[in-house]
Protein backbone atom coordinates (compact mmCIF):
# COMPACT_ATOMS: atom_id res chain seq x y z
CA UNK A 1 0.00 0.00 0.00
CA UNK A 2 1.16 3.00 -1.22
CA UNK A 3 1.03 5.69 2.15
CA UNK A 4 0.24 9.07 1.62
CA UNK A 5 2.70 11.96 2.23
CA UNK A 6 1.17 14.50 4.62
CA UNK A 7 2.60 18.01 6.05
CA UNK A 8 2.61 19.36 9.49
CA UNK A 9 1.98 22.67 9.43
CA UNK A 10 1.52 25.19 12.05
CA UNK A 11 0.19 29.24 12.67
CA UNK A 12 2.92 31.43 13.57
CA UNK A 13 1.44 34.49 12.80
CA UNK A 14 -2.49 36.39 13.63
CA UNK A 15 -4.52 36.98 11.09
CA UNK A 16 -5.71 40.43 12.61
CA UNK A 17 -5.54 43.11 10.00
CA UNK A 18 -4.48 41.11 7.15
CA UNK A 19 -7.01 41.06 4.19
CA UNK A 20 -10.48 38.80 4.30
CA UNK A 21 -8.88 36.02 1.64
CA UNK A 22 -5.43 35.43 3.68
CA UNK A 23 -7.97 34.76 6.95
CA UNK A 24 -10.09 32.45 5.24
CA UNK A 25 -7.21 30.61 3.54
CA UNK A 26 -6.09 29.97 7.49
CA UNK A 27 -9.99 28.40 8.24
CA UNK A 28 -9.80 26.14 5.22
CA UNK A 29 -6.26 24.77 6.65
CA UNK A 30 -8.01 24.08 9.84
CA UNK A 31 -5.60 26.79 11.85
CA UNK A 32 -7.20 29.50 13.73
CA UNK A 33 -5.10 30.56 16.38
CA UNK A 34 -1.39 30.76 16.65
CA UNK A 35 0.45 27.55 17.41
CA UNK A 36 -2.02 25.50 16.55
CA UNK A 37 -0.70 22.57 14.27
CA UNK A 38 -2.46 20.53 11.27
CA UNK A 39 -1.48 17.35 9.65
CA UNK A 40 -2.28 17.89 6.16
CA UNK A 41 -2.28 15.72 3.16
CA UNK A 42 0.32 16.52 0.58
CA UNK A 43 -1.36 18.47 -2.52
CA UNK A 44 -0.98 20.79 -4.63
CA UNK A 45 -3.79 22.94 -3.17
CA UNK A 46 -2.76 22.91 -0.07
CA UNK A 47 0.74 23.88 -1.05
CA UNK A 48 -1.21 26.51 -2.93
CA UNK A 49 -2.92 27.91 0.30
CA UNK A 50 0.03 27.50 2.04
CA UNK A 51 2.25 29.80 0.00
CA UNK A 52 -0.81 31.97 -0.02
CA UNK A 53 -0.09 32.63 4.00
CA UNK A 54 3.56 31.67 4.03
CA UNK A 55 4.10 34.65 6.43
CA UNK A 56 1.77 33.56 8.75
CA UNK A 57 2.76 29.16 8.97
CA UNK A 58 5.31 26.92 9.43
CA UNK A 59 5.40 23.76 7.84
CA UNK A 60 7.00 21.63 10.65
CA UNK A 61 9.70 18.99 10.39
CA UNK A 62 8.98 15.82 12.44
CA UNK A 63 10.81 13.11 12.35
Amino acid sequence: MDAKKTLTVEQIGSPIGRRSDQEATLKGLGLNKRHRRRVLEDTPAVRGMIRKVQHLVVVVEEG
